[in-house]
């Protein structure tokens, strides 16, 4: 089939604050799709790993690797999933700017937690999920930046079912035309 005749890959960009169930969605909408799953926090923790300190370099260096192996994907014609805080503008650009250069469709799905308590309880009960990387805290939660969106986003609710939330993101997908 000629390149013309396929069609765009996505760029799935998953955003939440931790512990919202992100990882979750994201993992199975790759399972179901066969998408290549990038998980930022995977990667900022095999830097540590490697012996870097952890610091904001450190994670924006993890964001820069993803978005080269998603661009090196993308242009292969294979769908890729983003899965990061995405909390700033910065971050978000990142994305905008490497769909419309690969010449992909983008959805943006944030997946937010509305009971603080229940956010709560989920954060301070996960296992470590992404070891040597510091598990945050409820304060680091609350503390962190996490700007609202202003584009149109997917937005579910991380206390919900995580297949109910799938069959949202992939009705979404089928409405992408």
């Amino acid at each position: 089939m000629a390149a013309a005749e396929r069609a765009r890959p996505l760029l799935f960009v998953f955003a939440g604050l931790p512990g919202t169930g992100k990882s979750t969605i994201a993992r199975r909408l790759a399972e179901r799709t066969g998408a290549v799953w990038l998980r930022v926090d995977t990667v900022e923790a095999a830097a540590v790993q490697a012996g870097l300190p952890a610091s904001f370099e450190t994670g924006l260096a993890a964001y820069l690797a993803v978005q080269g192996i998603a661009r090196e994907n993308l242009v292969l014609g294979r769908s890729v999933i983003v899965d990061a805080v995405n909390a700033v503008e910065p971050a978000r650009q990142m994305w905008r700017d490497l769909a419309a250069e690969c010449g992909a469709d983008r959805r943006v799905v944030e997946v937010v937690v509305r009971d603080r308590v229940e956010h709560r309880r989920r954060v301070e009960q996960r296992e470590a999920p992404s070891p040597p990387l510091r598990t945050p805290t409820w304060q680091d939660v609350v503390d962190r930046e996490y700007a609202p969106w202003e584009e149109p986003v997917l937005q579910l609710e991380g206390a919900d079912d995580p297949e109910a939330n799938l069959a949202r993101v992939l009705r979404a997908v089928a409405d992408r035309g």
